[in-house]
């Protein structure tokens, strides 16, 4: 009989049935924590999506700051660049005027030696001091020869009338071999030199 007076509720259920006063009191209750679940998980969504759109703006703001950054930078840097090909190259016009300066330095100094003067007087216009004759070397074109101009040896210089005996045999070899074809006939008088003909007496 015991046995019999057992429900087939499950453990926890309350032995009222779904109606009553406290069954939707707790209904209620459920429905209103539901609720607030979704509300509170509706919320931290759109707090975390508002987090992540303000994470991709700063990164873009950063990135273009950066960009900014290295592009004036890189102007820069090319500017600096050129300006200092710029100095170099006029450091080194600085440096041959200051050289050519020199020069003439030296030069203006050279000019002060009564000496160097008569050199270059005698070198550029051919005057000699009084007493002096001076000469003149001639070229083969007749004009006379730079003062830079080295005379040769006359001892070393070759007779171009004098021949070796193997030109000459050589010569002989090619007239045998070539042979003229028109020859000259030879004259019916023979004069002889002026030197000849002159009177001994003379």
């Amino acid at each position: 009989m015991a046995d019999e007076r057992r429900t087939s509720r499950k453990p926890g259920r309350p032995a009222a049935g779904r109606s009553g006063p406290r069954y939707a009191e707790r209904l209620k209750a459920e429905r209103k924590k539901a609720a607030r679940d979704r509300e509170a998980a509706l919320v931290r969504a759109r707090a975390e999506h508002q987090r992540r759109s303000r994470l991709t703006g700063r990164a873009a703001i950063l990135v273009l700051v950066l960009a900014v950054l290295a592009v004036s930078y890189a102007s820069s840097l090319r500017a600096y660049l050129q300006q200092r090909d710029h100095i170099d190259a006029l450091q080194s016009q600085i440096d041959d005027r200051k050289a050519t300066i020199a020069d003439l330095k030296r030069e203006k100094e050279r000019w002060q030696d009564e000496e160097y003067v008569r050199q270059q007087a005698r070198a550029r216009f051919g005057y000699v001091p009084k007493g002096e004759t001076p000469f003149v070397a001639l070229g083969p074109d007749g004009q006379p020869i730079d003062a830079s101009a080295e005379l040769g040896d006359p001892s070393t210089v070759a007779d171009p009338d004098e021949r070796s005996w193997y030109d000459e045999a050589w010569d002989s070899m090619k007239l045998a071999g070539n042979p003229p074809t028109k020859v000259p006939a030879p004259k019916d008088e023979i004069e002889a030199p002026k030197e000849d003909l002159k009177d001994p007496a003379e």
